[in-house]
């Protein structure tokens, strides 16, 4: 399986069982990916444990027990890679959520790939 698209299904899963926090395993992809995801309030925070191997311990966000992550659409998949341009890269709702591009700059939601005229592949859109 894609380890992008089981990140995402591990947070959206703890969130509908309604945990505080969920353990998933490291690597630098995916902590770009928590990043970016911390830095729009889909995540409170997280931490990395563990020397040999490591793990991530992400704390999930609640507004008055409602969780912060409505729904997400994956889009590349292992045996389906989805690539956009610039021009092609559209709001999400209507503003309400955003995309998750992989770029040669790093992972960058769609108004910043936007802004930086950068396409990508177009890993999930979050709301």
């Amino acid at each position: 399986m894609d380890p992008i698209v089981d990140l995402i299904i591990q947070i959206k899963n703890g969130y509908r069982a309604g945990k505080s926090d969920v353990s998933i395993p490291y690597s630098k992809f995916k902590e770009e990916v928590i990043k970016k995801l911390v830095e729009l309030k889909y995540l409170e925070k997280y931490s990395i444990e563990g020397e040999v191997a490591k793990k991530f311990n992400i704390t999930l966000l609640y507004n008055d027990t409602v969780p912060a992550i409505t729904d997400v659409k994956l889009y590349s998949r292992p045996g389906r890679r989805w690539y956009t341009g610039s021009r092609d890269l559209r709001s999400v709702l209507g503003g309400m959520g955003y995309s998750l591009l992989s770029t040669s700059q790093g992972v960058l939601t769609q108004v910043e790939a936007k802004r930086k005229k950068l396409g990508g592949e177009l890993l999930f859109s979050i709301w």
